[in-house]
């Protein structure tokens, strides 16, 4: 990951229904929701959303599937863990021990 992609996925993520809408999915792993269930849950219309949904997927953060007639999507964990490595890799001036605890959740 580079600094301009770094940038990118905060901005996808830096307004308030879009970081919901991903702290949702986070807590729906691994099977995520349908366009519906999140429309529902968050109270956001149909044509809000999918400008959501879409600036989500294009910055990597989310995964759709389609189910039938549904759009399904589910975080896309592993680029969610490339960030915070990225943003982690200079952790204490390489002194892992003064900031272990941080870097052993990253690892999992």
């Amino acid at each position: 990951m580079n600094q301009d992609l770094a940038i990118e996925n905060f901005s996808a993520l830096a307004q308030d229904s879009r970081l919901a809408i991903f702290r949702l999915l986070v807590s729906k792993e691994p099977h995520g929701l349908p366009v519906g269930e999140i429309s529902r849950m968050l109270d956001i219309v149909p044509s809000t959303l999918s400008g959501h949904l879409g600036i989500l997927k294009r910055a990597g953060l989310l995964k759709s599937t389609r189910q039938q007639r549904e759009i399904h999507y589910t975080a896309n964990l592993d680029h969610m863990g490339v960030l915070i490595r990225f943003m982690l890799q200079d952790c204490c001036n390489g002194q892992v021990e003064n900031c272990g605890e941080i870097i052993s959740l990253v690892k999992t």
